[in-house]
């Protein structure tokens, strides 16, 4: 009998202990069912947040292609204009923007229309140094033109057209001109250029004697 007693508290005892071991478990259980009720819900959130965030991204993707292609648009159609202003109409500027390295790069041309036939070449390839000046001088006014930034003062200029032949560089002038009147810009230009000085309203000649620069005032 004593023995059963014995026995009996020792089963006792060992169910106590299971019970606590048990009891411990399920509060662990519990609690990690808690922490992933609280994972699934900030999984869930993150997911939320994924798919926000990509939508924003595919959104300023669309806004910066749209703004891309109107900045393209209105440069090509400036830099066209300026050179059919000064040399033909059978002149056009094209930009072509491909994605290189997942960046926008993009490759100018000159497209001339020769009896019908489409001639597309690089800038310096096409008609000589002339080509590019004028070029370069377009996109510079274009660029400050239509930028977002507001930005005042004059256009400062350092030899534009010099390699333009004597045959269209009053066109060049004229074109200075103009634009000098339609942007409301002020144009200080630097040249050896007869033509281009006196289209001046102001003009200022340097002349070097005996060493010495000596400025004096044209007109």
């Amino acid at each position: 009998m004593a023995d059963y007693i014995s026995d009996l508290e020792k089963i006792k005892l060992s169910s106590e202990k299971l019970k606590k071991v048990y009891y411990n478990q399920k509060g662990k259980e519990e609690q990690l069912i808690k922490q992933k009720a609280g994972l699934e819900e900030t999984l869930q959130r993150t997911a939320e947040h994924i798919e926000t965030l990509e939508k924003v991204r595919i959104l300023l993707q669309k806004v910066s292609e749209f703004a891309r292609e109107q900045s393209r648009q209105q440069i090509e159609a400036l830099v066209t204009n300026c050179l059919q202003f000064i040399f033909d109409s059978n002149i056009e500027f094209r930009i072509e923007i491909n994605e290189v390295r997942g960046k926008p790069d993009a490759e100018f041309f000159v497209l001339s229309n020769i009896s019908g036939d489409i001639i597309k070449t690089k800038p310096q390839e096409a008609r000589g140094g002339g080509i590019i000046d004028i070029i370069s001088l377009a996109i510079r006014i274009a660029m400050l033109e239509c930028s977002n930034l507001d930005i005042k003062g004059p256009i400062i200029l350092d030899e534009p057209a010099k390699h333009v032949s004597d045959e269209y560089i009053t066109h060049v002038a004229e074109f200075l001109k103009q634009i000098s009147v339609m942007f409301g810009r002020q144009v200080i230009m630097v040249t050896h250029n007869k033509h281009l000085s006196e289209i001046a309203d102001k003009c200022y000649r340097v002349d070097m004697v005996n060493g010495i620069s000596r400025v004096i005032f044209d007109s």
